[in-house]
């Protein structure tokens, strides 16, 4: 193994701990009135393809732009306020990369979301590569983003691991071939059908990951 590929949002800050209820509190209400959305039905969906899945599914009540506002207004609060780092996250990418491991941050967040988070705690330059789904034609559950990762670090799928938080980005790195450890130390909302293994907290996580390198 020589590359180990995070996902963001559940995994290195604990977002997804406050997405859903905000999303059901002050972005459905608005976006798709009077409509029971269970917002498990969009985790791990970049922004702006969950504004296509609303309006694929359900009658939405705002345009494209409006729904981008919304969020983008709740992603402010979110990182900037509210999210905190998993446990011992900058030590775990500080060994994997002195053992010469690549480590990738690979997100449907977009840039501007990834950057209050690498600033606010002081992660800007610790990644070998950053992808966005902003990057790529398509976001989770396509592997594009995953591919892209790969390409920037020089990686073979067959020898690097995604860690992933929802069955969406798992989906998402088993698409592009790479072994995937679902993570639940935020919420346990990753089909275990369709990760490697799973992991409950961060130590947990260490010592599967390190394994995977033995």
């Amino acid at each position: 193994m020589n590359a180990v590929l995070f996902d963001m949002d559940g995994v290195v800050v604990d977002s997804e701990r406050y997405w859903p209820q905000l999303e059901s509190e002050h972005l459905f209400p608005e976006v798709v009135p009077g409509q029971d959305v269970d917002p498990e039905e969009v985790m791990g969906m970049n922004y702006r393809e969950i504004y296509g899945y609303l309006a694929d599914n359900y009658e939405v009540a705002v345009d494209s732009d409006r729904h981008a506002e919304l969020f983008e207004t709740l992603a402010a609060e979110l990182y900037g306020e509210r999210v905190t780092l998993m446990d011992g996250f900058e030590s775990l990418v500080s060994e994997l990369q002195a053992d010469g491991i690549s480590v990738g941050l690979v997100t449907s967040s977009p840039h501007a979301w990834i950057d209050i988070v690498l600033d606010r705690f002081e992660l800007g330059g610790r990644f070998d590569a950053v992808a966005s789904a902003e990057d790529v034609d398509s976001g989770k559950p396509a592997p594009d983003v995953y591919l892209r990762a790969l390409e920037a670090l020089d990686a073979d799928p067959d020898t690097s691991v995604a860690v992933e938080d929802s069955t969406t980005g798992g989906k998402a790195a088993k698409a592009a071939g790479l072994r995937c450890i679902g993570y639940t130390g935020v919420h346990d909302g990753i089909d275990p059908e369709i990760v490697d293994t799973a992991v409950s907290d961060p130590e947990h996580l260490r010592r599967v990951l390190f394994d995977q390198f033995e």
